[in-house]
């Protein structure tokens, strides 16, 4: 499935939830889902800076596509994350690095989070996208 499809998918999966507390809800309790991290992967090197709330968030290549994983000590950020991280995984690098998740946007989402949770969000978003960058396949200039 494409990013494309994916962001229709997601989108219409929030649309549909017209009350912003049920959406936020839901998200909370998509992230209650995942299983918690064991603390071998709790660590500093798998830390998202810049979050209020304790974030981890690893990283991995598989047969050429981009895997995403995460937790957090917040219910919320948590349920954030695993949005995102469900999004990109399974996708090559240069469609991660080029498609922004728009469904939050879309969803109104993002408008309902106090700002700490908004840069959580940015920040994710940010280090799944670097991650990706560093992953893109080498390309030979032209002679």
């Amino acid at each position: 499935m494409t990013l494309a499809e994916k962001q229709q998918m997601v989108g219409a999966e929030l649309s549909a939830i017209s009350d912003s507390q049920a959406r936020l809800a839901y998200v909370v309790e998509r992230g209650g889902q995942q299983s918690p991290f064991p603390e071998a992967q709790r660590t500093e090197s798998n830390r998202v800076e810049g979050c209020l709330a304790r974030l981890w968030l690893t990283c991995e290549i598989r047969a050429g596509h981009c895997q995403f994983a995460c937790d957090s000590d917040s219910a919320v950020v948590k349920g954030i994350a695993v949005l995102l991280c469900e999004f990109y995984s399974g996708q090559a690098p240069a469609e991660v690095v080029s498609v922004e998740p728009l469904f939050l946007s879309e969803a109104g989402l993002a408008r309902h989070l106090s700002g700490n949770r908004r840069n959580a969000l940015t920040r994710v978003r940010e280090t799944i996208r670097a991650f990706a960058l560093q992953h893109l396949p080498v390309t030979n200039p032209p002679r």
